[in-house]
């Protein structure tokens, strides 16, 4: 599950990632020997199981006793951790540069990753680099880090139900994770776009959008919110769905969520509803 698993796996991949691995193995035996344990440096940690296996049945998940919570699994994610946060550091850094002086506005994407919410060790999260468990918050460094370039920073599912995704998967929760991150965006003063994940929403939907948006927003005055509204495709100007689209634009709108403004499409100004200038700037895209 995690990139380093052992020198076996890592003589299987191609000769530029296998150069990539060599680094990383040489950046944590040098973690290692720093705090005085040479052994913990040979590679990554043993019984972490694969994507196919149950975390709770893994040696390295498990809620009770699982390696994750001991001294070796603390030291290793937060190594993987941190690797993480030093390349993301590099991209922001570049980012900035190349757009200083301009009016370009940077946005970061965060991954919504909540298939172990639940779970105390957060599998599928640690193993993405997201040091994020029950009693450690591995979104918060990431976030001061688009702070301190002045990214705003991006996140889907926006409209996803826990009483709905629990049906499949009983160890998830969308809305877990994304108030957790919608907290830690409000503590790091960093605007925050919203975004969909599914392309069929329905009205319970367009109103979890507006739940969370809101759970962003209330109290703050300069509201530094947007949403994007992605995957829209001719299934959306079907009767029954625009009337939910307009539905959802107005009630965005008179909340004060957002102002959307969309100017001019070439020498053809717009004058009419939002919704309706939603459609048209599509109609005029698959057109062009």
């Amino acid at each position: 599950m995690f990139c380093i698993i052992s020198n076996s796996i890592i003589s299987n991949y191609p000769f530029l990632l296998f150069a990539n691995l060599q680094y990383m193995l040489a950046s944590l035996n040098a973690s290692a020997r720093n705090i005085g344990k040479r052994e913990w440096g040979n590679g990554g940690p043993s019984g972490a199981g694969s994507l196919i296996q149950n975390p709770e049945r893994t040696e390295f998940f498990r809620n009770e006793g699982g390696s994750w919570n001991m001294p070796y699994g603390k030291f290793f994610l937060e190594w993987y951790s941190d690797m993480l946060l030093l390349h993301g550091e590099r991209i922001c850094r570049e980012a900035e540069t190349i757009f200083r002086g301009t009016e370009v506005h940077i946005s970061a994407k965060l991954a919504a990753i909540h298939w172990h919410y639940v779970t105390q060790s957060h599998p599928s999260e640690v193993t993405a680099g997201y040091y994020n468990t029950f009693k450690r918050d591995g979104y918060l460094p990431i976030l001061r880090m688009f702070s301190k370039y002045g990214f705003s920073m991006c996140c889907s599912c926006f409209e996803m139900q826990d009483i709905v995704m629990k049906k499949i998967n009983p160890d998830c929760s969308p809305e877990g994770f994304l108030r957790q991150l919608l907290l830690d965006a409000r503590l790091c003063d960093i605007s925050l776009e919203g975004q969909n994940f599914s392309t069929d929403l329905d009205d319970d939907g367009f109103t979890q959008v507006l739940k969370m948006s809101k759970y962003y927003s209330d109290g703050i005055e300069r509201r530094p919110f947007s949403f994007n509204f992605v995957r829209m495709d001719k299934n959306m100007f079907e009767p029954r769905n625009w009337d939910r689209f307009t539905r959802f634009v107005r009630r965005m709108s008179d909340g004060n969520m957002f102002r959307a403004r969309l100017n001019s499409v070439g020498k053809l100004r717009l004058k009419t509803t939002v919704a309706a200038e939603v459609g048209l700037l599509y109609q005029l895209y698959q057109y062009s």
